[in-house]
C-alpha cells in the first residue's frame, strides 16, 4: 500500500465513496483487495480524526437525529454464544444533520442501546456553540440522553410516523406509505412547524447508496467492525468537505462556515494520511 502513489490512492478512495465494491475496484485498478481495504481503514481513521478536529463550536440551529441499521460479519439472529457481541451482529450508525446547512456535525457507530445513544448525544452537545432545536423519532433513548447532555438548554420535539401495512407479494420490497404523522413537544419550546426528520432520513438513503456495505440484500456487508467505522468516517468526511450539495451549490462544511473553500478528494486523502 505504501508504494501506491497519491493519485492511485485517490482513485481508489473516490470509487469507494461512490459506492463501488472493493472487488470491483480490484478489477478496475489492478490493486489487490487487501491493499484496498488497508488503505480504506487508514484513510477512514484519518477522516475520523479530521471530523473530530473540525466539528467544533458549531452554530447549528435545527438538528435532526436518526439511526440506520447494518451488520458486521453476521446478522443478529445468527450470533452465537461463542461470538463477541461487541464485534459482530447488528450495528447502527447514529447520525445528526443540520437541516439548514446539510452539515453532519456528529455520528456514532455502535449498538442501538443506552450506552451508545448517550455517547452520541453527549458528543453532539459538546460540538455546539448555541441553543439548538432537535427533532427525532420516538426512541426513548433520545429523551433521556438529550436531558442528560443538554439539560433545559434545548428545544426538542419528537415525530412519529404511522405506515400502512406492508404489502404482501410481488411488491413487498416497496417501502410502505406514511398514513399519519404526529409531532409532540418534549423539552423547551420547539417550533413544530419546522420539526421534521425528513433530512436525516434522506441522509440514510445517501449512506445506503454510497456505502456498499449498507446496501441491502447483497454480500457486501462489513466483515470487521473497524472496516465499518472507517467506511462511515470516510463517507461523512467526503460528504461534509468534498461533495457539493445541489441546492446549496457548495459543500455543507462551506455553508456552515467550517471551511472557507471546497476541498477535492486528493486533498482529503492527503490530509487523512498525514
Amino acid at each position: 500500500m505504501n508504494k501506491l502513489i497519491l493519485d492511485k490512492q485517490t482513485t481508489i478512495i473516490s470509487a469507494l465513496v461512490e459506492g463501488v465494491s472493493i472487488r470491483s475496484i480490484e478489477r478496475m485498478t489492478g490493486v489487490h483487495r487487501d491493499t484496498i481495504m488497508r488503505l480504506m481503514v487508514r484513510v477512514g481513521d484519518g477522516c475520523q480524526q479530521l471530523m473530530n478536529q473540525k466539528m467544533r463550536n458549531l452554530s447549528c440551529k435545527h438538528l435532526q437525529l436518526d439511526e440506520i441499521w447494518c451488520y458486521v460479519s453476521k446478522k443478529q439472529r445468527h450470533v452465537k454464544d461463542s461470538d463477541d457481541p461487541d464485534q459482530v451482529g447488528d450495528f447502527y450508525t447514529w447520525v445528526a444533520i443540520d437541516c439548514d446547512t446539510e452539515l453532519v456535525p456528529s455520528y456514532k457507530v455502535g449498538k442501538r442501546d443506552t450506552v451508545t445513544g448517550h455517547a452520541f448525544i453527549d458528543d453532539l452537545a459538546g460540538r455546539l456553540a448555541n441553543r439548538v432545536q432537535i427533532s427525532s423519532d420516538d426512541l426513548r433513548i433520545y429523551v433521556d440522553a438529550i436531558e442528560a447532555s443538554f439539560g433545559p438548554d434545548v428545544d426538542y420535539a419528537q415525530i412519529v410516523k404511522f405506515y400502512e401495512a406492508e404489502p404482501i407479494g410481488p411488491g413487498r420490497y416497496s417501502p410502505p406509505k406514511v398514513v399519519a404523522v404526529e409531532k409532540s413537544y418534549v423539552t423547551g419550546r420547539p417550533d413544530l412547524n419546522t420539526a421534521s426528520t425528513s433530512y436525516v432520513e434522506r441522509q440514510n438513503l445517501t449512506m445506503r447508496m454510497n456505502m456498499r456495505r449498507f446496501t441491502r440484500l447483497t454480500n457486501a456487508f462489513s466483515k470487521k467492525l473497524e472496516n465499518l467505522k472507517a467506511a462511515v468516517a470516510l463517507h461523512f468526511a467526503h460528504y461534509d468537505f468534498v461533495r457539493i450539495h445541489k441546492t446549496l451549490k457548495v459543500s455543507p462544511a462551506m455553508e456552515a462556515g467550517v471551511v472557507e473553500r471546497l476541498w477535492d478528494m486528493r486533498e482529503l486523502v492527503a490530509i487523512a494520511l498525514n
